[in-house]
């Protein structure tokens, strides 16, 4: 069996000094170094202490690959949650790598709390697995020699995005094996709640680093045949055909008695120097939604109500049935059914961005707050990782592009949306700025509910996975469009 050298990062010294000795006595392990900043801890073995204080940088990666230069595998530890291996784990991920030729290798592993084992299932890597948090657990086998040709990459210095970089260019040239078995378990002693940090990559206070997962996932586009210009043209609405409708909201809802009535009111309310609808597309509520939408149509002729023939629509179909029906108009503008607009004039700025950027999609910033409309952490999403100048090539990275969504009708009944209940919005997204411009109003528009019937904010593993799997496949599906697209342009 090869030698393994291990190098752990080092932040706590309890949880680092049992992944020490767990590792140190493994006997395909050669040597097991730490990466971090202060002192080795005592009363364990460790071979040499690599002291950056950005254990994730491109130096601190150049370090790892000369320490291990005549070592066949690199063990990186990501976390300094206490590791302990299952029976042959590790046995079992060199194995793989060498005979699948692998550079990378992870695994599934068990979160351990107060003596109870957790299944923590991971998924499967594929192209557009570019998002710069994709979970590999905390435990990934390198090959030293391809890790080490990748870390020398000329000219490169990251001090944060120095990983991702060095993942991305692995994965480039070959997929990492995920062995969907359990193979270590990890203290969960002290770990963050599931969920809470899905906002991380708008927080302005890691605005420095987001920008250089910007770059490296810039720099991988453009390496892999899939980096775009951003589109320059401009979008001519004045002789197209409408319904005589400039814009119509829409709002899907399934079973939201408690906050329909706030949503339909919040769209009615709008100020407007033109015509709009508001299309609700009630997809089969059984909890006395309908009849609050109906008796609201009643009294107030701009409310379309709809209600599907199919039984097989998620949002993406409702969607569908209102842009695709004469009344539409123009202009398509989301509201989810428990979220209002925060200005009576939220319509009329959208409409005004569309006619003065000629763009074929708008899309807006909001505020999270709870169900009484308290603001809550991290307050104003504004989303200000998209830039006109890379804003199309930055979407690959990230997992939304932000709210309140609108949408040149025309346009979106040529491309429709996928008939599914999550990504649907972003797929469209995607696809949509491949050729066109977005426009984007960067104050808060919109109020985004946070309460017990639509938090995704706690969602299980397996739930998360899902929606991870799934926005990935978005991903992959638009990388290979963009490279389709620039081959068609040589």
């Amino acid at each position: 069996m090869n030698k393994i050298s291990c190098f752990i990062t080092c932040k706590r010294p309890g949880p680092v000094n049992r992944t020490i000795r767990e590792l140190e006595s493994h006997p395909v392990v050669d040597r097991v170094f730490l990466v971090g900043t202060g002192s080795a801890p005592k009363g364990v073995k460790i071979h040499g202490f690599i002291e950056e204080e950005l254990i994730f940088s491109t130096a601190a990666l150049r370090k790892i690959a000369a320490h291990a230069s005549d070592s066949e595998y690199v063990l990186f530890v990501t976390s300094p949650r206490g590791i302990t291996l299952g029976q042959f784990g590790l046995e079992r991920m060199v194995s793989l790598a060498e005979d699948t030729g692998a550079t990378m290798v992870y695994s599934d592993y068990y979160d351990s709390s107060e003596g109870k084992l957790m299944p923590h299932p991971l998924i499967d890597y594929q192209a557009g697995s570019l998002r710069d948090d994709f979970d590999f657990g905390l435990l990934l086998l390198f090959n030293s020699r391809a890790m080490a040709r990748a870390a020398a990459l000329p000219g490169e210095d990251y001090r944060y995005a120095g990983l991702y970089r060095l993942r991305l260019k692995l994965c480039r040239d070959r997929l990492p094996v995920r062995i969907p078995e359990f193979l270590y378990r990890a203290d969960l002693q002290g770990e963050r709640a599931e969920g809470s940090a899905m906002f991380d990559y708008v927080d302005p206070r890691n605005r420095e680093v987001q920008l250089e997962m910007e770059r490296a996932v810039t720099d991988h586009l453009k390496e892999c045949g899939a980096f775009l210009e951003p589109p320059t043209g401009r979008i001519d609405f004045g002789g197209e055909e409408s319904s005589g409708t400039e814009a119509s909201v829409i709002i899907p809802v399934k079973d939201r008695v408690v906050t329909i009535a706030d949503a339909i009111g919040s769209a009615l309310s709008q100020e407007a120097p033109f015509t709009f609808n508001l299309i609700v597309v009630d997809n089969h509520s059984t909890d006395g939604t309908t009849a609050v939408i109906r008796r609201l149509a009643g009294q107030h002729p701009q409310l379309v109500h709809i209600l599907p023939d199919r039984d097989d629509l998620g949002i993406g179909g409702c969607w569908n049935l209102a842009i695709h029906d004469p009344r539409c108009g123009r202009f398509a503008v989301q509201l989810d059914s428990d979220d209002l607009y925060s200005h009576r004039d939220t319509l009329a700025r959208i409409i005004d961005t569309f006619h003065r950027e000629g763009c074929a999609m708008v899309i807006g910033s909001y505020r999270m707050t709870d169900f009484h409309l308290n603001e809550i952490p991290p307050g104003v999403i504004d989303h200000l990782e998209w830039t006109d100048g890379n804003g199309l090539n930055n979407a690959l990275r990230i997992n939304g592009l932000g709210a309140p969504r609108a949408f040149y009708t025309l346009l979106l009944r040529k491309i429709n949306l996928p008939n599914v209940s999550y990504g649907e919005d972003y797929a469209v997204g995607l696809a949509i700025s491949r050729q066109y411009r977005i426009g984007r109003i960067y104050e808060s528009v919109y109020l985004c509910r946070r309460w017990e019937d639509n938090s995704d904010a706690y969602l299980s593993i397996e739930a998360l996975n899902r929606h991870n799997l799934y926005k990935d496949r978005l991903r992959t599906f638009e990388l290979e469009a963009r490279i389709n697209l620039n081959r068609g342009r040589e």
